[in-house]
């Protein structure tokens, strides 16, 4: 979607029909101003998303917390503003010092959502992989884990393997059956069919 506001349009026309997507998020400002005008102008909703940008993680170099300095929280600040002058109609702000997010928050009208940006932002979000505990290993700083979904996932795959091995899955409850009748006619039918594919 970078590579033209045609494109972008052209793609964000793509989301909304064939992904049945209600509104598209672009993430940063600076290019993706113009590419946010002509999807708004194209009568589709924009999201804007400032701070971390995971799609641009390597070149903001990792999945850091942006805007720790006051010439970067600054910049954050013309990002959001310039995103909603764009016309975008809300704006993520994420991994950013909550003095910054507030200050965001108060400047702008349009609301904010915060993921790893505090209480101050006008909503909040977490990505439910994270939320549930889908994933293993260490979590961003701002999650919080309200299950560990995991590892009663891994429980069950094996409990489900072991039961395979040791013949006790499927029992006869998870099977079907046929009348009686039906089945002494399909055994004595089944050998014609056998031989019947054999020999063609």
């Amino acid at each position: 979607y970078h590579v033209s506001d045609e494109d972008a349009v052209r793609n964000a026309i793509r989301f909304v029909k064939e992904a049945e997507a209600d509104v598209v998020k672009l993430e940063g400002a600076g290019p993706s101003l113009s590419r946010v005008k002509a999807i708004v102008a194209a009568g589709i909703g924009v999201m804007g998303h400032v701070g971390l940008t995971p799609q641009s993680e390597t070149i903001l170099g990792g999945f850091k917390t942006q805007g720790r300095t006051a010439s970067k929280a600054r910049q954050l600040l013309g990002d959001a503003l310039a995103l909603e002058a764009a016309g975008c109609f809300a704006v993520v702000l994420e991994a950013v010092p909550v003095p910054v997010a507030a200050r965001i928050t108060e400047a702008l009208t349009v609301p904010t959502i915060g993921i790893g940006a505090g209480a101050a932002c006008d909503g909040q979000v977490l990505v439910y992989h994270d939320l549930l505990g889908l994933t293993e290993g260490r979590a961003p700083r701002f999650v919080k884990r309200y299950a560990n979904l995991a590892a009663e996932i891994r429980a069950a795959l094996e409990t489900y393997a072991d039961e395979v091995r040791a013949g006790v899955y499927p029992a006869e409850e998870h099977t079907y059956s046929m009348p009686e009748d039906e089945l002494e006619v399909f055994s004595r039918s089944a050998d014609g069919v056998e031989h019947a594919h054999r020999d063609s």
